[in-house]
């Protein structure tokens, strides 16, 4: 793990992901909400779909269960360890065969292409819970969870976004390559395969095929991610900053596979494991330590333990506990 020069390390990370402390919200009335309503009724199907395939479940056999734990944790992985991780902080590096994998894995998240993602994700730390935040928290939970989506963006969102240096993100073939292929790498991956290799490979139902590993797997993977742009944001303890919102949630921790260590996160987003503990809780910290250990990663940025002792004594709300 790439200890040093750790200040130099950060400064080149953290560009684009630092809080910008000049930014100032524009006086006067705020922009009208204009609802999308083709996002409006695609998520309220998708969640109905979701809920009968809670009631399907019983039906599924044990192998479809288990396909549909890996369909979880795989789209899960994409939006972790390959959109959050490696392309919006660059918190480490990744060889071409695992950032194809991650790739793949990000077109069965089904969360908007990794370029879109990345640049939102940038700009949600540069501008935390402000306007130019895409889910602002300050505006309520449902906002911050799912209401962003079923809106247009506020016009500094799109504004600040525009502004970023994204080179890095431009300059990667497999990020483009899954822009460019987008649609069909969604229907592919989060669709069709989850749904065809259960029916094809054991017999199961094409209707229990559709609602468990597809549906509902599909509506758990996106909530349990907004569940840090929301939960993450209100509920919990803040050991590292007490001056800024988002908390350590144990619950988003286990939902999101290691995201909820969400203070920690935003006061050193530059550090691979967003957390100080580890591979505790942390399956993508655990996934990516694996992936070094194969050699298909490297170059995990880690803040050492004397910074993050430091900045517990000058900002965290007394609440941290040593594991």
């Amino acid at each position: 793990i790439n200890k040093q020069p750790i200040r130099a390390r950060a400064r080149e990370s953290a560009r684009e992901d630092a809080f910008d402390h000049t930014y100032k919200e524009k006086e006067g009335p705020k922009p009208p909400r204009i609802i999308v309503w083709k996002n409006v009724i695609l998520m309220t199907l998708l969640h109905i779909g979701a809920f009968y395939g809670v009631f399907v479940v019983p039906s599924a056999s044990r192998l479809t269960l288990l396909w549909s734990v890996l369909c979880f944790l795989i789209s899960a992985l994409g939006v972790t360890a390959g959109a959050h991780r490696l392309w919006s902080h660059r918190s480490y590096k990744a060889t071409l065969p695992l950032k194809i994998f991650l790739g793949v894995a990000n077109s069965m998240a089904f969360q908007n292409d990794i370029f879109e993602w990345a640049r939102d994700h940038r700009v949600h730390h540069k501008y935390s819970e402000t306007d130019a935040d895409p889910h602002n928290a300050v505006r309520g939970f449902f906002f911050a969870h799912i209401g962003w989506l079923l809106v247009r963006k506020h016009p500094d969102v799109i504004e600040k976004g525009r502004k970023l240096e994204l080179t890095d993100l431009l300059a990667d073939k497999v990020v483009m390559f899954q822009r460019k292929h987008y649609k069909l790498s969604v229907l592919v991956m989060c669709f069709f395969i989850p749904t065809i290799v259960p029916w094809y490979l054991w017999g199961e139902s094409l209707w229990v095929a559709y609602f468990v590993p597809t549906l509902l797997r599909y509506t758990l993977v996106l909530n349990a991610t907004w569940l840090v742009n929301s939960a993450a944001h209100m509920w919990g303890n803040r050991p590292y900053d007490k001056n800024i919102n988002p908390r350590e949630n144990k619950f988003v921790t286990f939902s999101a596979i290691g995201e909820g260590f969400h203070n920690y996160h935003h006061t050193f987003p530059y550090d691979y494991a967003t957390s100080e503990f580890g591979c505790k809780l942390n399956l993508t910290t655990c996934f990516i330590d694996f992936m070094c250990f194969l050699g298909l990663a490297k170059d995990r940025k880690k803040v050492s333990r004397d910074l993050v002792l430091a900045r517990i004594q000058r900002t965290g709300d007394g609440s941290h506990r040593s594991g």
